[in-house]
This record gives structure tokens, C-alpha cells and sequence, in this order.
């Protein structure tokens, strides 16, 4: 027993050892101090009632959603062309649920019309959110940067090169190394110890082992978003329109024109007043749709592009038949178990990672449920937090639940929201479902469908997944944080008041079918929802909607999976990178961006 002891301490000892030399390293900015990169040039953001009734402005790029992947390309494509951005939601600045770590379980609790943060179940019965917020879900995340893998960069068929200026664009501006807090630093020391290795250091790459990536949380805890990257472009030739949400995008079919041309959009102000933009009549203008995974499908739909019988039942009028609209969505399933310990941990989020040759991923999270104001708030309905009524089978979860969940919690002694929660969710996924209409109104939700753990790989990996946060929990690096500093007895995690709303591990942890089945009725989201205008099939390797002109999508909802343990990194990355290949397109290689 003293040989182990001796082993685990020699090994933490190693990782410590590991963990400096990583940090104080020159690889990706390690090291180095960045010269800061300020907001000087970001343009002015108006509200959309601003936009000009009698003047006719027209523009080179319309871009509808100022999201993760919008505004860094919108920046991108204003350093040589004229651009309007219209955002449904509204500014992150100024707002402290957005711009501060400690506020972020507050900020998705919010359910309000004007929230950055909007609310949706799936039809599977999971509750979801999405931005509605300049910069889009790097405004609401939480905050984790770790780039793609090499293998997904290949497999869209993106250019090396390219890509791997694009990352480090964003990486200068928004990313920052964490101070990592003491519960992802166990939950770093448990992975090792529980077989995830190797310990790969600080690193934005996607490496199997366990890592420390970056965040967009500084030190001071306070958020940088997309919208940061607007002061990249050039304001003079950008224009940003707040609470603009866009009803359809118009096109022109005249005689003799092969297919329809996207000319403008359609949208109403914050005080529900309609306005038309338009493109210029140059024949590369193009409407860029980057409204997410679920603006962007939704939108075709509304404009008349995707399956025509779906389009007659809400009366649509056909612009283009394409059957593919709307599906391959998925969701990257995700799993938690709460863990008790003697003490309050530090607030953190996703720090720390381990990376499995199995194609699952383990990240931790801490300090959100205890605090006074989560004790008050439904937030863990809304987060991976308490994991929103998890302890409720998917079918049977509903927001009243959760209304009702906020109300009892009250009642709850306050130790019980005391602890950290280490998560596991799984690679792809290959599960897929589909998106409609609920109604014609852009400003509702529609119909999403995500089937989570339809494909038996999938229920195979999250068995995996739990298994090794077993193993974790059995580590020396978590038994310091137990009562007495003996470890955890497993009856007392398995235990827990049902009443906390926490998800716990089944107490038959030795068979797959119980497994299987604690991870369909626990199943939670991390957010990481993608698909519904897929390349190949909506759009084409250049992301141009198939079989009409003047339009693209530019954001996760072209991809058939998710790239990496979190998408933000690639997101953004996307849209720097399509607004240089665009640029190159016109301008050719002296495009000097």
C-alpha cells in the first residue's frame, strides 16, 4: 500500500512538473505576453429602427446573425467590401450576466423575450437554449477553446493552410490560458491517474490524453466574445443593426435567369416595423446566412428553400425544393454526475479535458449551485449545472417541471448544492434527427428532433464515459476533497436527495444495461447542436445553397458533426476563414488579409 501511495504521489509529482514546463513554454502563445487587442474599431451598433427608410443603402454582403462565425466574418469581408450585419438579439457590452464568469448559470436562467438566452425542449424531451445576442454563443458558453481535430479538418475538405492562419487570427484576440482552479486541476490529476494520458499540457490541439485548453475568460474572470472581433474589420464599411430579426430573404426569378438570385432580406425592427436591405448589383454580392443550427435551416425554410410539402402546409411559397433542409441535426449527448465535498469548491467552468481513444470526452465544472443567487434560480434546468431536472426522464420534463423544481429548491438545505459535477458526453455524434416549422414566425422556435442515443455507438460511449468517471472518483487527487479525506463511498454519491435535482450513478454500475439506461433518462445538453444545412447536401463545398445564386451559409449547421471537444474555436475560425477565402475569390491572393 505505501509503494501505491508512493507511485500516485511520484505521478501528481510529474504532472506538476509537466504542467510548468507546458505553461511556461513558447508554443501557441504560451509564454509570451500578446499585445493587448483593444476595441478601438468596433463600429457603432444601432438599433434597427436606425435602418434608413427613404435612403436606399445597398450592400456588397448581407450578414444575418451576429454570431460566433458572423462576426468574425463579417470583420473580414468589411476590410475590402461594404457589409450590414442584422442580429436578432441584443449587445453583449454592458450586460453582467454576459460579461462575468460568476453570472453565466444567471444569464441562461433568463427567460425573458429580450434574453440573451432563448429557451427550447426538444421534441426528445431535452431542454436546450440558443444565443440571441451579438456574438452569438460565445456569449452564453462556457467558454472552453480547443481547436478541431486534424482528421475533422480534413474530412470538410478545408485547406491546411489556411485554417491554421485563421485559428491563431482568433486566438491573438480572444483566448486567453486559464488559472486553473483547484477542481479542474483534480479532475486533471484523476484523468492521468485513471488511465487518460498522456498529460499533454496546455494546448488549443485536439491530442488524445488530457489537456489544459484556453478560455475566454481573462483572469479577471470577465468574458471576450465574437463581438470583440468586429473591431478587427474596417467600421467604415461596416454596419451593425441590433433587435433585427430577419422574416425571409428575397429573391429575384427573372425570365431568362437559370435559378433564383438572393437580392435582400426581410426584417423587422424592435418595434415590429418591416424593412427591406438589398445588395448591390454586383454579380459576387451574396447574402450570407450565419444564424446557427437552428436560425439558419429555420430561415431557408421561412424563405421557401427546403421540402415543398412542408413549405404548402405552412402556406410558403416554393422557391426551391430540397429535401435535405432541416436534417442531420444532432446534439452531442452529455452526462453528469454530481459530486459532494467537505467545502465549497472555487466557481469554474470547462478547463481541463480528457480525451479518449473511445471517442468520449471528460470536462468538470464547480461552484454554481450553492452560491446565493443559484439557490434562488432554475439555472441548472437551463445548464449542465444541476443538469435540468436529469433526474426526470426526457419524455416527462417540461418547463412548468422546472418552474416547479426553482420554487421546492428553496426548501433545499444549502450543503446539498454543495460540490462540482464532472461531465462526459460523446464524439459526432452518428444519432441524427431533423428540424421544421412549428409555425411561420421567426421569432419561435421550431419543431427540433435530436434522437439522442438512436445509434447503439453512441449509447456504447456514454457507458464508456461513466465507467471512467468511476475510475476518476477511486483517484488520490479526489479523495482529498471527500469528508475525512477518505475518498468517496459510492453509496453516499448514489444516495443524494433525488429532491437536488442531480443526476447520480446508478447503483448497478457492473452491468451495461443499467448504464445504458441511466444515460437515455439523464441525458443532458452541452449546446454543442449542429447540422441541417449539410454540405453535399444543402450547400455546396463552399458553402453556396445548392440550386440557387447570391446565398451561403457560413455556421455549425453545415457540419455533420461537431469539430472537437467544444465547437467555439472552429466556429470562429470558420468565419474568419470563409470571409479570407471569399476575399481571395474576388481579389484573388493579393487580396492582403
Amino acid at each position: 500500500m505505501a509503494s501505491s501511495s508512493k507511485g500516485a504521489a511520484a505521478s501528481l509529482l510529474c504532472i506538476k512538473l509537466v504542467v510548468c514546463l507546458c505553461f511556461l513554454g513558447s508554443s501557441q502563445g504560451r509564454g509570451t505576453a500578446k499585445p493587448p487587442f483593444t476595441l478601438r474599431n468596433l463600429p457603432p451598433l444601432e438599433k434597427a429602427s436606425s435602418f434608413p427608410a427613404m435612403r436606399h443603402d445597398r450592400y456588397d454582403y448581407i450578414i444575418v446573425g451576429g454570431g460566433t462565425a458572423g462576426c468574425p466574418l463579417a470583420a473580414t469581408l468589411s476590410l475590402k467590401y461594404k457589409v450590414l450585419v442584422l442580429e436578432r438579439g441584443g449587445s453583449p457590452y454592458g450586460n453582467r450576466n454576459i460579461s462575468y464568469m460568476e453570472n453565466f448559470h444567471i444569464g441562461l436562467s433568463n427567460t425573458a423575450p429580450d434574453s440573451s438566452s432563448q429557451a427550447f425542449v426538444s421534441t426528445d424531451g431535452v431542454i436546450n437554449a440558443r444565443a440571441r445576442v451579438l456574438g452569438g454563443g460565445t456569449c452564453i458558453n462556457a467558454g472552453f477553446y480547443s481547436r478541431a481535430s486534424s482528421s475533422f479538418v480534413q474530412d470538410v475538405g478545408w485547406e491546411e493552410d489556411l485554417v491554421n492562419e485563421s485559428y491563431p487570427w482568433v486566438e491573438d484576440k480572444v483566448v486567453q490560458w486559464p488559472k486553473i482552479a483547484p477542481w479542474q486541476a483534480a479532475l486533471r490529476d484523476g484523468l492521468v491517474e485513471a488511465g487518460v494520458s498522456p498529460f499533454n499540457g496546455y494546448t488549443y490541439d485536439h491530442v488524445s490524453g488530457t489537456k489544459v485548453g484556453g478560455t475566454i475568460f481573462d483572469a479577471n474572470g470577465h468574458r471576450h466574445t465574437a463581438a470583440d472581433l468586429l473591431a478587427a474589420g474596417d467600421p467604415n464599411n461596416m454596419r451593425v443593426l441590433l433587435h433585427a430579426s430577419v422574416h425571409k430573404i428575397v429573391f429575384s426569378s427573372q425570365q431568362g435567369r437559370l435559378r433564383p438570385r438572393a437580392i435582400g432580406v426581410q426584417f423587422a425592427d424592435e418595434d415590429g416595423r418591416l424593412h427591406q436591405a438589398l445588395l448591390n448589383n454586383n454579380k459576387d454580392s451574396e447574402i450570407i446566412v450565419s444564424s446557427g443550427a437552428i436560425g439558419s435551416p429555420q430561415l431557408l425554410l421561412l424563405s421557401g428553400i427546403g421540402p415543398k410539402n412542408d413549405l404548402k402546409n405552412h402556406n410558403i411559397p416554393v422557391v426551391l425544393h430540397n429535401k435535405y433542409v432541416g436534417k442531420g441535426m444532432a446534439d452531442n449527448p452529455m452526462n453528469s454526475i454530481f459530486i459532494p465535498t467537505k467545502s465549497p469548491p472555487r466557481q469554474s467552468l470547462i478547463e481541463t479535458v480528457g480525451i479518449t481513444e473511445a471517442g468520449v470526452f471528460i470536462e468538470a465544472s464547480s461552484g454554481f449551485g450553492q452560491s446565493e443567487e443559484s439557490i434562488h434560480c432554475h439555472h441548472g434546468i437551463m445548464s449542465a449545472e444541476i443538469g435540468q431536472l436529469s433526474t426526470v426522464p426526457p419524455k416527462q420534463r417540461s418547463l412548468e417541471l422546472a418552474r416547479e423544481y426553482a420554487h421546492n429548491k428553496l426548501s433545499l438545505p444549502k450543503e446539498v448544492f454543495q460540490g462540482g459535477f464532472i461531465l462526459e458526453k460523446i464524439d459526432g455524434p452518428l444519432s441524427t434527427g431533423h428540424l421544421v416549422l412549428a409555425d411561420t414566425d421567426v421569432k419561435n422556435n421550431p419543431a427540433v428532433t435530436f434522437n439522442y442515443f438512436s445509434h447503439p455507438q453512441d449509447l456504447s460511449r456514454c457507458v464508456y464515459g461513466i465507467k471512467t468517471i468511476e475510475k476518476i472518483l477511486k483517484t488520490n487527487s479526489f479523495a482529498h476533497l471527500t469528508p475525512d479525506d477518505a475518498g468517496y463511498e459510492m453509496e453516499r454519491v448514489l444516495n443524494m436527495s433525488v429532491r437536488a435535482n442531480v443526476n447520480l450513478i446508478p447503483k448497478h454500475t457492473n452491468t451495461t444495461e443499467s448504464l445504458e439506461q441511466f444515460c437515455k433518462d439523464t441525458v443532458i445538453t452541452i449546446w454543442h447542436y449542429h447540422g441541417g444545412c449539410n454540405v453535399g447536401k444543402v450547400v455546396d463545398q463552399q458553402h453556396r445553397v445548392l440550386g440557387v445564386s447570391g446565398l451561403r451559409v457560413v455556421d455549425g449547421s453545415t457540419f455533420s458533426r461537431s469539430p472537437g471537444t467544444n465547437p467555439q474555436a472552429t466556429v470562429m475560425m470558420m468565419g474568419r476563414y470563409f470571409g479570407v477565402k471569399i476575399l481571395r475569390e474576388r481579389l484573388g491572393q493579393a487580396a492582403g488579409v
